[in-house]
């Protein structure tokens, strides 16, 4: 996958979960629970998301990589590469 993909990904998870989302003032570079209406367990919600679909364990200890959508991107990217 590359980077638009997984953007595209992500904010499709993010929109199953919190359906008013509003994306369109999105600052992928501001942490996505100042910005959207998501809580912990809907942070949790979204990790186990993309365990169910691509496999991924992500340790607790590197949560704080998925604060902002650009940081997701970041830390997704070497592990989705092959899909």
């Amino acid at each position: 996958m590359n980077r638009n993909e997984i953007r595209d990904v992500l904010l499709e998870i993010i929109a199953d979960i919190d359906e008013e989302a509003d994306f369109a003032a999105l600052d992928d570079h501001k942490p996505l629970r100042d910005q959207l209406d998501l809580d912990s367990m809907d942070f949790l919600d979204i990790v186990m998301e993309l365990r169910k679909r691509y496999k991924l364990q992500i340790p607790e200890d590197e949560y704080p990589e998925l604060a902002t959508l650009s940081s997701c991107v970041n830390y997704l990217e070497p592990k989705l590469r092959h899909i």
